[in-house]
């Protein structure tokens, strides 16, 4: 008899487990970044950390370079529970939430420091309540840069004045006023599809963080790359509400605990790629500049105004209060 209890007490077990783990929740979650990116790993790195800290009830599926959903659908796929998560770069929010892009603003939101305060900030907290009224729920902030890159071929771009007739991929309306008040004529696309036309000469110009100019390859389309810390941009990953009510508390607890810890593993990342980059462009032959404080200052005197007349346009009274709470943290 004891045999025969042992055995059915195992089968109950067993049981049990496949019970479980068949119960666990699908977090399909969809990014634009290649594999090499080092935001890239460190959604991977979040994602695994998803799962332990929720005890294996959400598996978490990441689909990174476009494989999933084209990174223009992200937003509207996660908002209508297509699929449960993804991440996006600030800009993508383009006119639906405009807000978003208050990190754009020419020589801004450069600091560290102030990146390190960002995701448990009032602005945070402020945009988070704007990404629920657009129908997702945020549930991780990543710092990506603060250096970027303007690339091209044949000639630097190192003063305003070199961007006069160059046809170069914008990231929004807002910024591409900076760059359309220096000449420039911009083009909308997504970051995949740069290269191709960079390399198809579609487009002349590019304007990237740095450490992507070097994970995108774009060393083999263009031969000169200035160095400015002209914009700060994030990624953020967000999920369906609906989904998100369904959890247990101890998923939502593991998500919010996740997110946390992403967000300094994204810092730490970021600013360990930006100071490789370089170099490592360099190194495949790329003439890189590092733009002076003078050039710099010039680059400041019109793209700024330019972006902050669009932005104000775009924002009006909700973007004067996310500036306030935004230079609370400065």
């Amino acid at each position: 008899m004891n045999r025969i209890a042992a055995t059915v007490a195992a089968l109950a077990l067993s049981t049990s487990i496949a019970g479980a783990a068949s119960a666990a929740e699908t977090m399909r979650c969809s990014h634009q970044l290649p594999p090499p990116h080092h935001i890239a790993k460190v959604i991977d790195r979040w994602a695994a950390e998803v799962e332990t800290l929720s005890g294996g009830e959400i598996d978490v599926q990441v689909f990174g370079a476009d494989s999933l959903v084209k990174a223009k659908d992200n937003i509207l796929s996660t908002a209508k529970g297509d699929i449960e998560c993804a991440f996006s770069l600030n800009f993508q929010w383009g006119k639906t939430l405009p807000l978003m892009n208050v990190t754009l603003g020419p020589y801004t939101m450069s600091s560290i420091a102030a990146w390190k305060k960002w995701p448990t900030s009032e602005a945070a907290a402020f945009l988070e309540e704007k990404l629920s009224e657009k129908g997702v729920k945020n549930v991780a902030w990543m710092f990506i840069t603060n250096t970027s890159v303007f690339t091209s071929k044949g000639k630097a771009l190192i003063t305003p004045e070199d961007f006069k007739g160059i046809k170069m991929r914008g990231i929004g309306p807002s910024f591409d006023r900076a760059l359309n008040a220096m000449g420039a004529a911009t083009v909308s696309m997504p970051g995949s599809e740069v290269y191709q036309a960079l390399a198809a000469g579609v487009i002349d110009a590019a304007i990237t963080d740095v450490a992507a100019a070097w994970s995108r390859k774009y060393y083999e389309v263009q031969d000169h790359m200035t160095v400015v810390p002209v914009l700060a941009a994030y990624v953020h990953g967000y999920v369906n509400p609906a989904w998100y009510a369904k959890l247990s508390d101890k998923s939502k607890a593991a998500l919010k605990q996740a997110g946390e810890k992403a967000a300094g593993w994204a810092l730490e990342a970021s600013q360990e790629a930006a100071a490789a980059a370089p170099q490592q462009l360099a190194d495949k032959g790329v003439k890189v500049h590092i733009a002076t404080d003078a050039e710099n200052a010039a680059f400041k005197a019109i793209m700024q105004p330019a972006y902050a007349e669009g932005f104000e346009k775009e924002t009006g009274a909700e973007g004067k209060k996310l500036l306030e709470l935004v230079a609370k943290i400065q």
